[in-house]
């Protein structure tokens, strides 16, 4: 039944995604806000999929972190599914993005006419600088940056090395970091077709305010906080952290 379940999710995006993120192109000369709230309809749909065909929903630990203003979050990264969950659990949201995604027919281009926030990822300070100019744009219209610092999907039980962006954008704006721990890659696996369901738990920490710490003692804080959680949502994957 879950590859059934895989199989139609992925047949309902195909018909549904492509005629839907046209009528989102359409919606570039239109002001920011409006673009953005374009995609909501349709992101809706996508978790009411994920959570009622796929039967991956979530539990949500630490509600009460969850700000009503705009912040950064830097959250752990497994799959796809927090891309689209992440936007029912904090409002009014823009993901950090690699620019080569914008070249992927249909969801690329919308994503371009939104726009989020686009990187190269690297560490230069080219690419410092062009994330920190769109994102200080992006808090300042009340939007909520949301920001992978391992750059890319990690396999359940490890981690990658986490990269100094988010936290560095957070010192040059004053914006709060919030940190997220979560374990979607235990049942959407990375470029997994075939889906488990299961039950997915969303932890966010407590808020780190930036004020009188330099980007890496903003980064090592939000890092400390997410692999200790991971290691207490996931201990069957996860070595103790002292």
């Amino acid at each position: 039944m879950a590859a059934l379940r895989s199989l139609l999710f992925m047949l309902i995006l195909i018909v549904v995604t492509p005629p839907y993120t046209l009528l989102v192109i359409l919606c570039r000369p239109l002001p920011h806000k409006t673009r953005r709230h374009s995609v909501v309809p349709w992101v809706n749909f996508v978790i009411w999929l994920v959570k009622h065909l796929l039967g991956i929903p979530y539990r949500l630990l630490g509600a009460e972190n969850v700000p009503a203003h705009s912040v950064i979050v830097l959250a752990k990264h497994q799959s796809a599914w927090e891309t689209f969950m992440l936007q029912e659990v904090f409002r009014d949201t823009v993901f950090v993005w690699k620019r080569e995604i914008k070249y992927i027919p249909f969801f690329g281009w919308a994503l371009a006419s939104i726009p989020m926030i686009e990187t190269d990822r690297s560490a230069t300070k080219a690419a410092l600088t062009s994330l920190v100019d769109q994102g200080r744009d992006r808090l300042a219209n009340g939007y909520t940056v949301v920001i992978f610092p391992e750059g890319t999907r990690s396999k359940p039980g490890s981690k990658n090395r986490y990269k100094v962006g988010g936290a560095h954008l957070a010192v040059e704006t004053g914006a709060v970091v919030v940190p997220v721990a979560l374990n979607s890659g235990e049942f959407w696996g990375r470029n997994a077709l075939f889906k488990k369901c299961g039950t997915v738990t969303v932890s966010v920490g407590p808020g780190i305010d930036p004020a009188g710490l330099s980007a890496s003692e903003v980064l090592a804080r939000a890092e400390t906080w997410i692999e200790a959680e991971m290691a207490r949502i996931s201990p069957q994957l996860y070595a103790a952290t002292p």
